[in-house]
C-alpha cells in the first residue's frame, strides 16, 4: 500500500502539472484575440473495488493510482467583442472561422484583424493572406459590372483578395429622356430641358423650344420644336434636329417627328408620351418637368463589409457595387482542431475537411453574421483561470504531500524491522 501511495502521489502531480500548464497559457493568451481557452479532463487509473461492510455505506469502495490527463478540450464560447477603429477588422456573431493562407496549408481562426498591404491584398496583421471569392467584377481599375451580391465559390477555389486602391464606375450615358408638361393654347415660345450624360462623362442640357407652326391647321394645334445639345455653360453646341408635335382640340399629343438626338456619340430617344401622358397644349399656365437616365463615372471612396461577409465599393456617384466575399468555415467537430499557435488552428482529422454551409437552393453560404469595427478577444476569463489555477495548485500540493508521507511511512517500517 505504501508503494502505492508513491504511485498515486507522482501520477497526480504530472497530471495537475499538466492541468497547471493549460491554465497558464489560457491566462498568458488572455488579450490574444480570437483565442479559444482550453480545459482538462481527468480520469481515475486502474480503480479496484473494496468490500465494505454494507451496500448502504457512502464510504468509497474503490482504491486506486491515482488520477490521470483524459484529454485538453476546447471551450468553445464565444469571446467578448471589442470595438476597433478599422472597417477591416472583423468579428464573426456565430459558429464559423476565417480561412487564412498560412506557408504550405490553410489556417482558421477567429482573429478578424486584418488590413490591406500595399498590393492591396486583405491580410492579417503579420502578413497571411485572407481567402474568399473574387467577384471577377474588376478589369485594370475600371468595375466591369454592377453587383448586387458575390456568389461564395467551393471550399478548395478560394484565394487571396485583392483589390485595387483606384476604382472606377464606369460613366452610363443617357439613352432616354422624358419630357412632361404644358405648352398652353397661347402662342408664345416654350422651352423644356433635361440634364443628360455622354460617353465622355460630360454632363449636357438638351434643350427643347416649341414654337406655334405657322399657319394652323384647326382642329387641334400644331407645334415646331428645334431640339439642340449644348454643355451647362451653353457656350458649345453639339447636336441640333428639329421635329414637329400635334395635338387635338382638347390638347392631347396626337404625334411627335422627333423621336432621337446625338448627345456627342450616343443616341438619346425623346420620349414626349402620348395623350394626356407627357407634353400637352391646354389652357394658359405652362408647366415643364423632364427625366433621363444615365450615370456619370464615380470615383472609389472606400470598401465596406457587410454582414454577409461581402466586400462592397462604394463610389463618388452614389453608386455601390459588390467585388468580393470574405470565406467563413466550418468544421464537424471543432474541438478536433489542431491548434499551431495563438489563435490559430489547422484541420485535422479528428476535426474533419472544411466544409461551407448551403442554402435550400444549394448555394454556399457563410451560414453566420459578420460584423465590422469590431474584434473578437480572448474567451478566457481572468478570475475563472486564476481560481482554477488556485485549485491545480493545492491538488498538486495535496499530491507531493502524500509522497512524503507515504517516504515517512515507509522509513518508519524499515526502521521497526531493525
Amino acid at each position: 500500500m505504501m508503494s502505492q501511495a508513491f504511485y498515486t502521489g507522482i501520477n497526480g502531480i504530472k497530471a495537475h502539472q499538466y492541468g497547471i500548464d493549460v491554465i497558464s497559457d489560457n491566462l498568458s493568451n488572455i488579450s490574444t484575440n480570437g483565442f479559444r481557452g482550453y480545459t482538462t479532463e481527468f480520469s481515475s487509473l486502474f480503480e479496484e473495488a473494496l468490500v465494505t461492510a454494507s451496500s448502504f455505506s457512502n464510504a468509497s469502495s474503490g482504491v486506486g493510482i491515482g488520477t490521470k490527463l483524459n484529454t485538453v478540450a476546447m471551450n468553445e464560447s464565444q469571446g467578448i467583442f471589442k470595438l476597433s477603429d478599422r472597417s477591416t477588422d472583423l468579428a464573426i456573431m456565430g459558429d464559423g472561422w476565417f480561412g487564412i493562407q498560412g506557408e504550405d496549408k490553410p489556417l482558421y481562426t477567429r482573429d478578424g484583424a486584418f488590413t490591406f498591404d500595399k498590393n492591396r491584398d486583405l491580410v492579417t496583421n503579420d502578413g497571411y493572406y485572407v481567402l474568399g471569392t473574387m467577384g471577377n467584377n474588376i478589369n485594370n481599375g475600371v468595375l466591369t459590372q454592377q453587383l448586387a451580391e458575390v456568389e461564395l465559390g467551393a471550399v478548395n477555389t478560394q484565394q487571396k483578395l485583392q483589390f485595387p486602391e483606384d476604382l472606377i464606375f464606369p460613366v452610363q450615358p443617357t439613352t432616354e429622356a422624358s419630357f412632361y408638361g404644358n405648352l398652353t393654347a397661347l402662342d408664345e415660345t416654350r422651352v423644356i430641358s433635361a440634364g443628360i450624360i455622354d460617353a465622355q462623362n460630360n454632363r449636357n442640357n438638351l434643350r427643347l423650344e416649341f414654337t406655334k407652326s405657322v399657319p394652323q391647321v384647326s382642329p387641334g394645334s400644331q407645334w415646331d420644336i428645334t431640339a439642340t445639345v449644348e454643355n451647362l455653360e451653353g457656350t458649345e453646341v453639339y447636336t441640333t434636329n428639329s421635329g414637329r408635335v400635334t395635338f387635338d382640340a382638347a390638347g392631347a399629343l396626337l404625334t411627335n417627328t422627333l423621336t432621337s438626338i446625338d448627345n456627342n456619340g450616343t443616341n438619346v430617344a425623346i420620349n414626349l408620351g402620348s395623350g394626356y401622358d407627357g407634353v400637352i397644349a391646354m389652357g394658359d399656365k405652362f408647366s415643364s418637368s423632364s427625366s433621363a437616365n444615365g450615370l456619370e463615372a464615380g470615383d472609389l471612396l472606400g470598401y465596406d463589409i457587410n454582414k454577409n461577409a461581402e466586400v462592397v465599393a462604394t463610389f463618388s456617384n452614389g453608386m455601390q457595387s459588390a467585388v468580393g466575399m470574405i470565406a467563413v468555415y466550418h468544421f464537424q467537430n471543432d474541438r478536433g482542431l489542431e491548434r499551431i499557435n495563438g489563435a490559430r488552428f489547422a484541420e485535422s482529422q479528428n476535426s474533419g475537411r472544411p466544409i461551407f454551409f448551403q442554402d435550400e437552393n444549394g448555394k454556399s453560404i457563410i451560414g453566420t453574421d459578420i460584423t465590422n469595427f469590431k474584434l473578437e478577444g480572448s474567451n478566457v476569463r481572468m478570475e475563472v483561470g486564476l481560481t482554477e489555477i488556485i485549485v491545480m495548485q493545492r491538488s498538486y500540493d495535496a499530491n507531493s504531500k502524500s509522497i512524503t508521507t507515504a517516504d515517512e511511512m515507509l522509513q518508519k517500517a524499515l526502521s521497526m524491522d531493525a
